[in-house]
């Protein structure tokens, strides 16, 4: 992130989030933004590619409460007109901003004349734009930088859900060119770039008095320039790589949970940690079971006999044998039993319960002796009318 970067980019506009927004309101709205304008889902569409960089590069700030903060305070500073000069250019503040955030000590920065531009204390200001910039003070090389984080896909069967699975999962990301080891050159032996000496950054003329620092155009932000260019990564010293991950999904995991797997993304730059790896689970439905948090649900027909006299039904369970459940005389259609841990696997390793919701099955077709006998059940039941109570009550009485 560069100087200009920092002072100009609202990540805030390009999240659509207000300034006071939650951390689950930051990290909905990139979701949503990812998956709309994420590469595999956009291929060929630069616009949409550039708009994904941003928004990653957004909630890489606005997703870390320290990053936020810092973001804040600095936008604040600077935003606001701190550090800008008088009228008619007097009382202009000479310095480079790269002295402010990188200094050696943090100390004052000399102003015109030979006089003190400002009294900042060691590291004050370092210190809020040091976790932004991650980079060192002037004459060094770049610090070591993160690797980004990745999002990927997986389709669950119902099964896998509740039972936990190991899946292979391919990703791309960019990672040190094997070819050259990352240097660029085919040799190994690139050169210091004389543009910024090594720095990886250049400073230009900003207004009013202030230089911005920004990555060097001719080495890439890399400090080093290759002799004789890796034909692979043409001198960059990076490279798209594919591997093949085995993934564990861990139990009970919902449709559309988002699984984040620290240190498993692109790989990092300079020594730099692994980015994160992002996994979006898709679950197949099942045709006998339902899941309602850590319980799995089932509907269970049962005859009229069965439903009037009670007696003892087995229900299926989700890769086990069947369960036994007593079944109640008088059993209305539509109530739920429960058959105790026979659901989703919890964090904790214990089960949810399965729900078995009671459907009294009403033949269709009679032949002669069962109608006959249903009669007769009719008039020995006598005519009481099932309804009488419920046209009392749409009375409002």
């Amino acid at each position: 992130m560069s100087t200009k970067d920092f002072i100009e980019k609202d990540y805030y506009k390009v999240l659509g989030v207000p300034k006071d927004a939650t951390e689950a309101e930051i990290k909905k709205a990139y979701r949503k933004l990812a998956r709309e304008y994420h590469p595999d889902a956009n291929k060929g569409d630069a616009r949409a590619e550039e708009r994904f960089k941003n928004v990653s590069e957004a909630y890489d700030v606005l997703g870390d409460a320290k990053r936020r903060k810092e973001y804040d305070e600095a936008r604040a500073l600077f935003g606001s007109g701190g550090f800008r000069p008088g009228p008619g250019g007097g009382g202009q503040f000479n310095f480079d901003l790269g002295d402010l955030f990188g200094g050696p000590t943090g100390g004052p920065g000399p102003g015109p004349g030979g006089g003190a531009a400002g009294g900042f204390g060691g590291g004050g200001i370092g210190d809020v734009f040091g976790g932004l910039f991650n980079r060192g003070g002037p004459g060094t090389r770049t610090s070591p930088r993160r690797g980004q984080d990745i999002e990927s896909e997986v389709t669950l069967s119902f099964t896998e859900a509740v039972s936990g699975a190991t899946v292979p999962l391919r990703m791309s990301s960019s990672a040190a060119c094997k070819t050259c080891s990352g240097t660029g050159d085919k040799n190994g032996t690139p050169r210091v770039c004389p543009t910024c000496v090594g720095t990886g950054q250049v400073s230009r003329g900003g207004g009013g008095g202030f230089s911005l620092t920004d990555p060097c155009v001719d080495c890439r932000g890399r400090g080093l320039i290759a002799q004789d260019p890796c034909t692979v990564c043409r001198g960059s010293g990076r490279a798209t790589s594919s591997r093949t991950m085995q993934v564990r999904i861990p139990a009970g995991v919902s449709d559309g949970q988002r699984i984040r797997l620290r240190g498993k993304g692109a790989p990092g730059e300079r020594g730099g940690p692994n980015g994160d790896l992002y996994v979006v689970v898709h679950v197949d439905k099942h045709p006998v079971f339902g899941r309602r948090g850590d319980n799995l649900t089932i509907t269970v027909p049962v005859t009229f006999p069965e439903a009037a006299l009670g007696g003892e039904i087995k229900v299926p369970t989700l890769g086990g044998g069947p369960v036994t459940l007593k079944l109640p005389p008088g059993t209305p259609g539509g109530r739920t039993m429960r058959a105790r841990g026979k659901g989703a696997v919890r964090k904790d390793g214990t089960r949810g319960d399965l729900l078995v919701t009671i459907e009294v099955v009403v033949p269709r077709e009679l032949d002669d002796r069962a109608r006959k006998t249903l009669q007769s059940y009719r008039d020995a039941a006598g005519d009481e009318d099932p309804r009488t109570a419920l046209f009392e009550a749409a009375k409002g009485e």
